[in-house]
């Protein structure tokens, strides 16, 4: 424990709200930032020009974390009937997870709207599953040919926390399902997939070797860091990192165990930390239900 930790941190963001809502106008543009400064930031863009998304994580923290109803009414938490998978550019489903988990403990204001955030949550649980029985490998990951994206790792990983939240938080009568197939997700990270890979080095018989890991690929020692996982199948991948040595087009199959393949082997903590998470609550919840988590059938 780090006592004074948790109130610096909150000091913190409620400075940052209000030098947010001071500038709402200010967003990171890397490509001005480098026409107007030297040296240029020449890594990977992280810029984003709707923040959305990100008014309504934080509006959801704080106003959990202080009980001050004007955060919950500074913006509109529901802009519309969407709940978007998290990712680092889409950051929105964050608040409602929140908001669903702290439900019994909301102020009034806050309670009105219980119903609508775990209906956010069933219905992004009822699309994810809906025909994963159908599928190859009965895999929520990979229904469709757009989740092999770059660091589809991640996407598996975020279905199966979005299958979690909504099995922890709603009555839904589907509840154990999600909870199956949040396992399905993580059995797909481990090797239940078309190229046979664990993408997580160090964990099976067939895991990467040769991630675009700089201080793997620098310390010396032939096997990887182990714990990390590759960013995994990409059906761009060839035309995005242009490495030698990919053999197919087909896109659950597109993945490449070399080192220069940013754009299928790539190391992320955006890409770790919901594999831990998933991993995590898991085996957390198989310890509380004090028996092993039904296989799908």
């Amino acid at each position: 424990e780090l006592p004074g930790l948790a109130d610096s941190c909150l000091s913190a963001a409620v400075s940052a709200w209000g030098w947010a809502k001071a500038n709402p106008t200010v967003a990171y543009n890397q490509q001005a930032m480098n026409t107007a400064f030297d040296p240029d930031v020449s890594t990977g863009g992280y810029e984003d020009r709707n923040a959305t998304d990100e008014w309504i994580w934080a509006a959801a923290e704080l106003y959990v974390t202080t009980k001050d109803d004007q955060y919950y009414t500074a913006v509109n938490l529901f802009p519309d009937s969407r709940t978007p998978l998290p990712s680092w550019p889409q950051v929105r489903t964050l608040g409602y997870y929140t908001l669903a988990r702290f439900g019994n403990e909301l102020t009034a204001i806050g309670k009105k709207d219980g119903l609508r955030v775990r209906q956010h949550l069933t219905t992004m649980a009822d699309s994810l599953i809906a025909g994963a029985d159908q599928q190859a490998f009965q895999t929520v990951m990979g229904k469709s040919a757009t989740d092999f994206i770059w660091g589809s790792s991640a996407q598996a990983a975020n279905q199966g926390i979005a299958l979690i939240q909504a099995y922890r938080f709603t009555d839904s009568p589907n509840r154990d399902r999600y909870l199956h197939y949040a396992l399905g997700n993580l059995d797909y990270l481990l090797g239940r997939n078309a190229t046979g890979y664990s993408f997580l080095t160090g964990f099976g018989d067939k895991t990467p070797l040769h991630p675009h890991h700089r201080p793997s690929v620098a310390d010396g020692i032939d096997a990887p860091v182990p714990g990390l996982l590759s960013g995994g199948t990409n059906a761009n991948a060839a035309r995005q990192d242009k490495c030698a040595g990919y053999t197919t087009t087909v896109a659950d199959e597109v993945y490449l165990d070399a080192d220069c393949s940013y754009a299928s082997n790539e190391i992320a903590i955006n890409w770790n930390a919901p594999l831990v998470y998933l991993a995590t609550a898991l085996e957390a919840l198989q310890r509380e239900q004090k028996t092993s988590i039904n296989p799908i059938k």
